[in-house]
């Protein structure tokens, strides 16, 4: 199947901007042909690698057979979404999320994709200790397998972005000696609870008492964090992340006299702006580089 970044562009358009399994499921399916399928060339893949005591506190290294000698690479830590109360680091039967981490091994760099505890059992700060604990095994394991524990960077999408976004934005999460990340890539997440929609799936992970939202929110700390940050928002994602964008925007705008560095990323919903990752829609990947300095 030939790619033809116009007609999936008009596809996903056409599968509008709800977050539902249906629409999931037709995400996948767009993208599926264009992706590598296991057992993947070149690459070593350590699965389930326990960065804590649940069961749900694992990750999946990936790393390039072949290391450049003299050079330790970037390190991309990828935390999933599923709306606080699902999710993994990988989808059985689909090329998901081992993308994001093959995609950091072919360009430069080695690859982990974080599972973490779910709500309602683990509510916040559960994501962001996760987080934590994730980049803390890393910074202590990855020198051994060609990574530098110092230019780690953190990704999440929608629910992994908002647990991306509570680490680097609460010095408390962070070890002593500073964030322990250079920098945060974080797709579609939610920043300030006051405004948020206040469904469900917010409640179950943030709690019930909206008292609590403005402390828990990641807005004000991600205006004072000192780490290098890039958002993206897909041109499809739905009404509540579009505001949660235009928040974000005004409130560095206000502070700091400019944007943040923020990827539209056209053509693409909710759930593609991650899934397209390591087929030939390399728009946002060469952001990502950029970025990064890989």
């Amino acid at each position: 199947m030939s790619f033809d970044p116009r007609a999936l562009a008009a596809r996903v358009r056409e599968l509008g901007n709800r977050l539902s399994p249906a629409v999931l499921e037709a995400s996948q399916a767009l993208y599926a042909p264009f992706h590598e399928r296991e057992p993947y060339a070149g690459v070593r893949v350590t699965r389930d690698l326990a960065y804590g005591g649940n069961e749900r506190q694992r990750l999946d290294l990936f790393e390039p057979l072949e290391l450049p000698a003299g050079r330790a690479l970037p390190v991309l830590v990828f935390v999933h979404g599923g709306g606080f109360v699902g999710g993994d680091k990988k989808r059985p039967g689909t090329p998901y999320h081992d993308n994001v981490a093959l995609w950091a091994v072919r360009h430069g760099m080695l690859g982990a994709n974080i599972t973490y505890r779910l709500a309602p059992g683990f509510a916040w700060p559960a994501g962001a200790e996760d987080a934590g604990a994730a980049l803390a095994w890393l910074r202590k394991n990855v020198q051994d397998r060609g990574g530098d524990p110092e230019r780690m960077f953190l990704m999440g999408t929608s629910a992994g972005a908002v647990h991306a976004a509570s680490y680097a934005a609460h010095p408390a999460f962070h070890p002593a000696a500073g964030a322990g990340i250079a920098g945060a890539i974080l797709v579609s997440g939610l920043y300030d609870l006051e405004t948020a929609q206040r469904n469900a799936l917010l409640r179950a992970y943030f709690g019930e008492d909206p008292a609590r939202y403005a402390q828990r929110s990641t807005l004000a700390g991600l205006l004072a964090s000192r780490v290098p940050l890039l958002f993206a928002l897909a041109e499809h994602d739905p009404d509540d992340f579009e505001a949660q964008a235009l928040r974000l925007v005004g409130a560095f705008h206000a502070r700091q006299g400019r944007w943040p560095r923020l990827a539209r990323l056209m053509g693409h919903n909710h759930f593609t702006a991650t899934l397209h990752l390591n087929t030939p829609d390399e728009w946002f990947g060469r952001q990502v580089l950029d970025f990064t300095g890989a």
